[in-house]
Formats: structure tokens, C-alpha cells, sequence
């Protein structure tokens, strides 16, 4: 009897994780978003092709955009927008209507914590001496070990066009990034030689990276969005000096400002 061939199944699911890069926008006049995106970027693109989320939180106030330049705009660095995230009812609507679904933010609530005790036993009829156990030394409890991120360590100079993104944690140098070169990482970026070229930090949002680099020439640093240029030239008392660049909070403001200040190296 012959064997009855075995049905292909058309349609398999598997859980996956993808990297999705986090874009937080701030306007969405096309004509702004060009000139802050090519700041940053450049003109080429600078990201592979990588799935972004738009971050819509700071924009309550908008009600529609012209979604289809949003997305070329991204398009042109790389960016593939894939949906939106946060933002009011009519901005989600109308990114809906351009093919851009919304994504719910996902919170993991803390466990609480349980206190156990033992139970009392019951008090015995008629007293009896009982010789108290010797006590026993419990072994102090360890915090579970944390996961860091990988760290990328880079030993070679980087010349005019190149780009190294450090994906997902921090970034080392340890040669030049050279005028028209680019160095990027989600963590904070660690440069034991001359900026020249451009430094991005904290590319996926946080504000809590920092950039380091033994001498300071830079034509363009930033952290999680917040950039400053140098068309004209580094101020002189920062020019050739070990530096450290971090978000800093501006009295009586809801943003942040990048501060840029020489490093103690002794």
C-alpha cells in the first residue's frame, strides 16, 4: 500500500524578535523634519534598511501629518517605518488611515514582594525546659546577575563615508573617527582617540548615554536625538581637549540641553 504523502503546511507561526529602532518626533512639518534628519545623517542612508517605531507622545497636541513625507523623509536614512506609538486618538487615526498601524506600550509590572512568616507552634500543656537551637546562618541572599548589552570594540580608524553602528549597547574607538565618518550606538559612545567626524548616542532613546573622547574636534555630537553642530569650527577652550557630552536638564524647561564639558583625565 503505498504511503500517502505528507501535507505541507501552508501557513507556520514561530515566535521571533526583531530590532526595531525607536524614533520620538518632536514635529511633523516635513520641511523641519528634512533639515534635522540630514543634520544627523547626513544625505546618504545611514541606517541599513532598519524597522523604525514613531513615537508620538510629545506631539498630543497634533491631529494629522502628511505621513506619506514622514516616511519618505525616513526612508531616504534607511528608515522603514512600520507603525506608530502613544500620541492622540486623531493622530493615531489618521497615521491608521496611511497604512500605519499602532502599537500598544507594553509595561511589565513589578512583583511584589511576599513576607512569609512561621507559624507559631502552640504552647505545649505544662512547661517544659526546652534547649534552644543552636542558630543556623543563612547564606545572605544575591542579586540575580544583570543582562548587559554586548559592547562593540573597534581598533581601526574610521576615514570619510564610514559608518559603524553599534546596535543594542555601547561603542569603544580606539583610533580616530576621521572628518565625514560617522560612529553611532544605542549606549554611550567611548573614543580613546580624535573625534573629527560625528558622534550619535543613545540612538534608541537614552538619555542617559554619554560621549567620551580623549580629543575633541567634532563636526556633529548628539545624545537620543539632541544634537549640536560645529559648522563653525569647536569653541576654543574645548578644541583638542579630552571631553565628555551628556544631556543635561535646563532650569524651569520640560527639555533637555546637551552639555558639552572638558574631562578631568588625572
Amino acid at each position: 500500500m503505498p504511503r500517502a504523502a505528507k501535507k505541507t503546511q501552508l501557513i507556520e507561526f514561530k515566535g521571533t524578535t526583531l530590532p526595531v529602532v525607536a524614533v520620538t518626533l518632536r514635529s511633523l512639518q516635513p520641511e523641519q523634519l528634512a533639515e534635522t534628519a540630514n543634520a544627523l545623517f547626513g544625505n546618504d542612508a545611514f541606517f541599513d534598511g532598519d524597522a523604525a517605531l514613531l513615537e508620538l507622545g510629545q506631539l498630543d497636541d497634533a491631529t494629522h501629518a502628511d505621513w506619506a513625507a514622514v516616511r519618505a523623509i525616513l526612508d531616504t536614512h534607511g528608515l522603514h517605518v512600520i507603525g506608530v506609538r502613544g500620541g492622540s486618538d486623531e493622530l493615531r487615526e489618521s497615521a491608521a488611515a496611511a497604512g500605519l498601524p499602532s502599537f500598544a506600550a507594553i509595561e511589565r509590572t513589578a512583583r511584589a514582594a511576599v513576607e512569609t512568616t512561621a507559624p507559631t507552634p502552640p504552647a505545649p500543656a505544662e512547661p517544659e525546659p526546652v534547649e534552644a537551637p543552636a542558630p543556623v546562618a543563612q547564606a545572605p541572599l544575591q542579586a540575580a546577575p544583570s543582562v548587559t548589552n554586548p559592547t562593540l570594540v573597534i581598533d581601526r580608524p574610521l576615514r570619510s563615508g564610514q559608518q559603524i553602528y553599534a546596535r543594542g549597547g555601547d561603542l569603544v574607538m580606539l583610533a580616530a573617527v576621521n572628518a565625514g565618518a560617522e560612529v553611532i550606538a544605542d549606549g554611550s559612545i567611548h573614543i580613546y582617540a580624535p573625534l573629527r567626524g560625528r558622534a550619535l548616542a543613545g540612538a534608541s532613546g537614552a538619555t542617559g548615554a554619554r560621549i567620551f573622547t580623549t580629543r575633541f574636534e567634532a563636526e556633529l555630537v548628539s545624545i537620543a536625538g539632541v544634537y549640536r553642530t560645529f559648522e563653525a569650527g569647536v569653541p576654543d577652550q574645548l578644541a583638542g581637549q579630552p571631553v565628555q557630552v551628556q544631556l543635561s536638564e535646563a532650569p524651569g524647561e520640560s527639555s533637555s540641553l546637551l552639555s558639552i564639558e572638558a574631562l578631568r583625565t588625572n
